[in-house]
């Protein structure tokens, strides 16, 4: 047995698609678009309906409001409005799970948001603070080695370090910009040996190696052939002994 990890993917993303049926039997936890970006509340009611189906734990997963970029633009906002959307968000997985007889698991950012976050302290101490007014028990998904972990700690929240296997890296264990053609890993083999290599080796390839320490790996549901490749994660991170399971 090499140990454990987290498998998750941003979901309630593809309105007019059977993506999210596909993808989620290969997943342990997903993060549930909530309005901000993209989703509403019969998008969450599906995706949360599909994730208890298959014993995945729920996440919300908020950005800023914006769905004209998908939420890939950082947008300035007065604090208090951006702490108010992102609570209306966060709450609306929240309500939803609670009426059909699940708990909300934790909270990811999406896109720019969770980049920020990744990046800027105010925007981490914002984010903290509002996922602890919800609810101080949730967990909180991010950057692994970021100022998002720093101060996910000092608010008290439980942090899950994140790491990607369809994202390339760069030697200060940032994300490559999306602006790099070679940001986006989509070769089966290479996703599949990334994924291999943060799960068991706790590092990923940049210009050399580089030190990931991470308890959940991400794979986005819009990379080419997420599907088949989620499933080629799992399987192989299985035959090598490590458990796929959600954070306790």
């Amino acid at each position: 047995m090499e140990g454990t990890i987290d498998l998750n993917a941003d979901l309630g993303e593809h309105p007019n698609s059977d993506l999210d049926a596909l993808i989620m039997p290969h997943l342990s936890s997903c993060n549930i678009a909530c309005g901000g970006h993209i989703g509403d509340e019969a998008s969450v009611i599906r995706t949360v309906k599909l994730a208890t189906q298959y014993s995945v734990r729920i996440g919300a997963h908020p950005s800023y409001p914006d769905r004209e970029n998908f939420g890939r633009r950082t947008l300035e906002m007065d604090p208090i409005d951006l702490r108010c959307s992102l609570r209306k968000q966060i709450s609306l997985v929240t309500d939803v799970a609670e009426k059909l007889g699940e708990e909300l698991h934790h909270v990811k950012p999406h896109g720019a948001l969770y980049n920020d976050a990744a990046q800027n302290r105010d925007t981490a101490h914002l984010l903290c603070e509002v996922v602890h007014e919800v609810d101080p028990q949730l967990k909180l998904y991010g950057l692994a080695h970021s100022i998002l972990q720093e101060v996910a700690v000092a608010h008290n929240i439980q942090f899950v370090a994140e790491a990607f296997v369809d994202r390339q890296y760069l030697s200060d264990k940032a994300l490559m910009p999306r602006s790099n053609d070679a940001a986006v890993l989509t070769d089966q083999k290479k996703v599949v040996a990334q994924a291999q290599e943060l799960a068991i080796n706790k590092r990923a390839r940049a210009e050399g190696w580089v030190g990931i320490s991470a308890q959940t790996l991400c794979l986005h549901s819009d990379t080419e052939g997420a599907v088949n490749l989620a499933a080629k994660v799992k399987s192989h991170l299985e035959r090598l002994g490590v458990h796929i399971t959600a954070i306790q």
